[in-house]
């Protein structure tokens, strides 16, 4: 990027001075925590030498003494990051829902782009609240417009309808993709170390493109799980710092006065983090209905927590801790994919254990697939090969699941596409499609639906049939009165059939 730069004139120098690249970091030994020093590396030797690098750690936010001068941390900026954040979820987890069933190939990708470069100018467009002119002087000659400005940034985050309307046009724009909902399609559900799981690239093999190359529809992790991840450490350390009731909370009853001032502390914490939980989730799903509402919601670390904590003690951190254990028996046993896949780079300790103590989950859970894959420098054969094996069972899975709808519905898949043909926006990418029950993949829950549609479409015609026939009505379209009675005869010769 910077080279591009470079190239459409501007010096070296003026690059160093108006940009900065600012990334996720982590301490400790593993990779993550090294990152900083190889960006740095390649700037250098790419002839950006002083080019500023800040990091915010994952679970310590930015640090002030090696941020250097250049770039203004407020409010604006930091509610810009975390919707970034956000909307960067909606686009890659509705582009992986979309490209396995495109009609025409590569159009998701083309939309795709169009879709990103229109938020980039929405949120370079984005003023931020700013109090002006003589209501400015009032509230600044007593002190309070600095406060009326955050809670006027805030209340604008809670209910401005900038990024609302920007990803309403963004929806409008995917759903000019046809798509074929019954392609019959494993979900595979990708967890493991945090980067890998995220990131696509030579890192994991490029391993999501891989899975759709092998028929799969890939559920991506969303960076917001990790975001209400941080939020439940904080809330939980708070918690169990009180339960071990060190001396702020033992000291005796004369204390009364300490001993409510620890309370009144310990609280006012937990309270502030269990809003801010409820709010991150609250704008977290107002942005997914705002792109048409086809994803999945966060899941509640709760119950990651509750599903989790007996296999992988919850209070052990350092990488997922127990979420990939947690996610694997939530994915799977909720019926929302037909298969779990975990990526870590090789050697990472903390996906190593929950590896291990995956072994104890799958003995529990019979009809589970789980695969783990660690990627390493000449394990890239090996680990597609290890994934095409695995998705053979979530294939097998899949096509079940879907002739089973076909034969509980009890029509079949050429009139189901002739009234999805008369229906347009079933066609749509978009479409909110329900889920039945039990029922896992794409084509088979759409399969429920469509049959739910027809039925429906029948009952209305043939109450119309019927008015006719009484008279209450004075005109009935003939192909329709028709095409009732030959649905009726054809299930009258089934029903004959079952019962002679």
């Amino acid at each position: 990027y910077l080279q591009d730069l470079e190239k459409k004139g501007m010096s070296k120098k003026e690059i160093v001075e108006k940009y900065v690249f600012v990334t996720p970091g982590a301490c400790g030994p593993c990779r993550f925590g090294m990152y900083e020093a190889e960006y740095r590396l390649a700037l250098r030797n790419s002839g950006f030498d002083g080019f500023r690098v800040i990091l915010f750690q994952q679970t310590g936010g930015l640090n002030q003494s090696e941020m250097e001068a250049g770039l203004v941390m407020n409010m604006d900026f930091s509610l810009a990051v975390l919707n970034a954040f956000n909307m960067g979820d909606m686009f890659n987890g509705v582009g992986y829902q979309i490209r396995p069933y495109e009609v025409n190939k590569g159009e998701t990708d083309k939309i795709l782009q169009k879709n990103l470069d229109l938020m980039h100018d929405v949120m370079k467009e984005k003023k931020g609240y700013e109090t002006t002119g003589v209501v400015e002087k009032l509230l600044s000659s007593i002190g309070v417009n600095n406060t009326v400005n955050h809670i006027g940034k805030f209340l604008d985050q809670l209910y401005g309808k900038h990024y609302i309307d920007g990803l309403n046009t963004v929806r409008d724009n995917f759903n000019e993709i046809e798509v074929d909902r019954f392609r019959v399609k494993p979900v595979v559900k990708v967890t493991g170390e945090f980067w890998a799981q995220l990131t696509e690239g030579d890192g994991n093999y490029n391993m999501f493109r891989f899975l759709e190359e092998e028929n799969a529809e890939v559920l991506v992790e969303p960076i917001g799980t990790w975001i209400q991840y941080i939020m439940w450490q904080y809330k939980s350390s708070i918690r169990d710092r009180k339960a071990a009731s060190n001396e702020e909370f033992s000291l005796p009853f004369w204390r009364l006065d300490k001993k409510l001032q620890s309370s009144i502390e310990y609280w006012t914490k937990v309270s502030k983090m269990t809003v801010a939980e409820k709010i991150f989730t609250s704008e977290y799903t107002k942005l997914q209905n705002a792109i048409g509402g086809t994803l999945h919601h966060l899941a509640d670390q709760y119950e990651l927590q509750r599903l989790g904590h007996p296999y992988y003690n919850t209070a052990s951190g350092g990488g997922e801790g127990h979420l990939e254990v947690a996610k694997n028996i939530y994915y799977s046993s909720k019926n929302l994919a037909h298969m779990v896949l975990s990526l870590k780079p090789f050697g990472c300790m903390p996906s190593t254990q929950s590896d291990g103590a995956q072994a104890a989950v799958v003995e529990q859970y019979k009809d589970m697939i789980f695969l783990p894959v660690e990627t390493s420098g000449e394990g890239e054969i090996n680990a597609h090969s290890r994934v095409q094996m695995a998705l053979g069972s979530a294939r097998i899975k899949a096509k079940e699941e879907f002739s089973s709808a076909l034969i509980k519905t009890g029509k079949n898949l050429e009139s189901m596409r002739s009234f999805v043909d008369a229906c347009p926006e079933l066609k749509t990418p978009m479409y909110k499609v329900p889920t039945t029950k039990g029922v896992i993949g794409t084509a088979a829950n759409f399969v429920f639906h469509v049959s739910d549609l027809m039925d429906k479409k029948m009952a209305t015609d043939l109450l119309k049939l019927v008015l006719y026939i009484q008279g209450q009505v004075e005109h009935a379209d003939k192909a329709t009165i028709f095409g009732i009675l030959n649905t009726i005869e054809k299930k009258c010769r089934k029903l004959r059939g079952i019962y002679s």
